[in-house]
């Protein structure tokens, strides 16, 4: 599919079911090495081999005694299935704000709205996902905040959910299958997850 290029329209990017029963593609905005938008492409097309740089957005949802919301991606999801990973991740439509695109992807995946979701910066990474073969090159927005309700995860979505403590994350990750862009953006929200747990998490 050729690269569509941006002209700041959001009609059409939702995955929606017109009358005569296909659905329409999904699209990602693509974005340059600033992560300014250049365009736009199908979602699966953008993560074939070499993959095309994208914006993303990852979520880290904290409980009140600093423990890490972890989700296991559902076995039925194309991409990295079966996998542990941070509370939640995805892909704004075109001319959806990175923030939007997560507080609406926390609410559809897990049932929980954050509470003082904030900006944890960007971190751009390529990550071949050794599964799939599908391509991660992605312009990650990063945020960080709390989750003050207990979630509701879609099926479809998640698989499981754990909240965790730094240490619990650790020897997790040691022993079970994690997403390859996990680290990645765990160690870039760093600071922003300090700031909002404190020292006493350790994290």
């Amino acid at each position: 599919m050729p690269i569509t290029p941006a002209n700041g329209q959001t009609a059409g990017t939702t995955a929606v079911n017109p009358p005569d029963g296909t659905a329409e593609p999904i699209l990602l905005e693509l974005v340059d090495e600033d992560g300014t938008t250049i365009g736009t492409e199908e979602k699966l097309a953008a993560h074939q081999p070499p993959g095309l740089l994208h914006r993303a957005f990852s979520v880290f949802l904290f409980d009140d005694r600093g423990r890490l919301l972890l989700q296991r991606r559902a076995l039925g999801k194309y991409h990295s299935p079966g996998v542990w990973s941070n509370t939640c991740c995805g892909h704004p439509y075109p001319g959806e704000t990175p923030f939007a695109a997560a507080a609406r992807r926390t609410a559809e995946e897990l049932g929980v709205a954050p509470a003082l979701l904030g900006e944890a910066g960007t971190v751009r990474y390529n990550h071949p996902d050794p599964e799939s073969g599908l391509v991660e090159q992605e312009y990650n927005h990063l945020f960080v905040g709390l989750v003050q309700a207990a979630p509701e995860p879609d099926p479809e979505e998640v698989g499981e959910i754990a909240f965790v403590t730094a240490q619990e994350l650790a020897e997790r990750h040691r022993q079970a299958p994690f997403s390859a862009w996990f680290m990645t953006v765990l160690d870039a929200a760093r600071p922003a997850v300090r700031e909002l747990t404190g020292p006493a998490a350790g994290w």
